[in-house]
């Protein structure tokens, strides 16, 4: 077995790189990636979820979700695009799955008509509202539109909090 220095292992940026913006090595690449799986575990975060936005805002972000016009009011939940769609008193809204607190997935309580947090039962009125628990804020809003199918288009990527853009968090509704 040859052993090899340091150097020929790491070697030394040239000098006529300095400066300039260069794309992080597979190592280094994996070395933050680590990093920040335990950073995710240890704040309770799902490891999916933190993954996919971090590969997402690595490429350029995800692509816009279309779904149905819902007929009716209700709640429909996406766990694998982390998306709730809810349509009450002829409006659709677009939330992002993870409770404000801690990024904890959501669950809709029928029998309440609430959503709750299953770890700090915070819970939450259809309208993404905050009633009650150790949340400090409303539940945080997606971008939404209607297009010319009559689809609910959701962009997963832009997010409001009700707290940080208050008037781009109430107009973030679809009227139907």
């Amino acid at each position: 077995m040859t052993m090899t220095s340091s150097d020929e292992i790491n070697p030394q940026p040239h000098d006529d790189c300095e400066g300039c913006p260069l794309v992080p090595e597979r190592r280094e690449f994996l070395r933050s990636a680590a990093a920040l799986a335990l950073a995710a575990i240890s704040l309770g975060l799902p490891i999916r979820s933190a993954t996919a936005k971090v590969l997402a805002s690595a490429v350029g972000g995800r692509r816009a979700l279309s779904y149905p016009l819902p007929a009716t009011d209700g709640v429909t939940i996406d766990r694998d695009n982390e998306v709730i769609l809810v349509r009450e008193k002829n409006e659709v809204l677009a939330f992002n799955l993870g409770c404000p607190h801690q990024n904890v997935a959501l669950r809709w309580n029928e029998g309440a008509g609430r959503f709750q947090c299953p770890k700090h039962h915070s819970q939450y009125q259809p309208s993404g509202e905050f009633i009650t628990g150790r949340a400090t804020r409303n539940m945080d809003r997606l971008a939404i539109r209607r297009d010319a199918a009559n689809n609910i288009v959701v962009d997963p990527d832009t997010l409001y909090k009700s707290d940080e853009d208050e008037a781009q968090w109430k107009v973030a509704v679809v009227k139907v």
